[in-house]
């Protein structure tokens, strides 16, 4: 069943031109949606504006070797491995995600343009399926579980807003495929497998369609924004915040003496403040 490449008969009823041409469309969408994106939020002019202002509160220079290691290291922890995530469900849960999302996509475009006319490897078709269950699995979970207005707040799972025009209409594209790949392969391009391809591609245009209105662009800018964050912290500008002090050290309370007047001279742990416990419809 997963080894079953539903494009492969979709040719024989539309053109690899067409296909291969949607492709390209969206592509353009996503990156025209991106740059707009840009221009209305002047997200890249804050970054920049931002990272320039970091620079004259700096307290030491970052060497280009140091940057590098610093990159490595944004590759490592919130690219790859989302490591932002605290919650180990919603880290494994986004992990699902991204990566089924990357090699649905993939896999997607790779057997578009490289295998429309003949028969593609066995193992593209087998990661275009696995690609698009850990997609869906990933982002249900995410979706019924953990977003925070439903496992904190208590709102319903069906409450929509625009924000999660994004993760529906990723949902919809991996359900709608595995249909059609399925129903496709046990009757042929017709009927039901027709009415899923269509709503295939409605989905999917409309993920890629509507990035300036989703959370789409924001992972373009994810990377960038932690590689900065941790430059700050190496060179010492720590986007103007304070340090993080250690309140019973006696240089600190020299520094800050309203700490030894209201808390005295060995300040009580404070515990671990909103982490506690676990929210819960409150």
């Amino acid at each position: 069943m997963l080894s079953y490449n539903p494009f492969s008969e979709l040719s024989s009823h539309i053109s690899p031109m067409i296909q291969q041409a949607y492709v390209v469309l969206m592509v353009i969408l996503v990156v025209g949606g991106t740059v707009l994106d840009m221009i209305h939020k002047k997200s890249a002019k804050y970054f920049f504006e931002n990272a320039e202002k970091a620079k004259k509160n700096a307290t030491r220079s970052v060497g280009a070797g140091e940057k590098t290691a610093i990159a490595v290291q944004v590759l490592a922890n919130e690219v790859l491995t989302s490591g932002e995530f605290t919650n180990p469900r919603r880290r494994l849960s986004h992990l699902l995600t991204m990566y089924g999302t990357i090699i649905f996509i993939v896999t997607t475009a790779w057997m578009i343009f490289g295998y429309s006319s003949m028969p593609a490897p066995s193992i593209l078709p087998v990661l275009w399926h696995i690609g698009a269950l850990m997609l869906a699995v990933g982002g249900y979970w995410f979706w019924f579980r953990i977003r925070v207005d439903v496992s904190a707040e208590g709102l319903p799972w069906f409450r929509f807003e625009r924000s999660d025009l994004f993760i529906v209409s990723l949902l919809a594209t991996s359900t709608f495929g595995l249909i059609w790949s399925w129903t496709q392969q046990a009757a042929g391009f017709s009927g039901l497998a027709v009415l899923f391809f269509v709503l295939f591609v409605i989905s999917s245009t409309t993920l890629f369609g509507t990035v300036l209105w989703s959370k789409f662009a924001h992972m373009f800018f994810k990377p960038a924004a932690a590689f900065q964050k941790r430059v700050t912290r190496a060179d010492g500008s720590r986007e103007n915040l304070p340090a993080s002090y250690d309140l019973t050290d006696p240089a600190v309370q020299a520094k800050f003496p309203d700490i030894p007047e209201y808390m005295g001279k060995n300040p009580p742990n404070m515990g671990k403040g909103i982490r506690r416990e676990k929210a819960s419809h409150y």
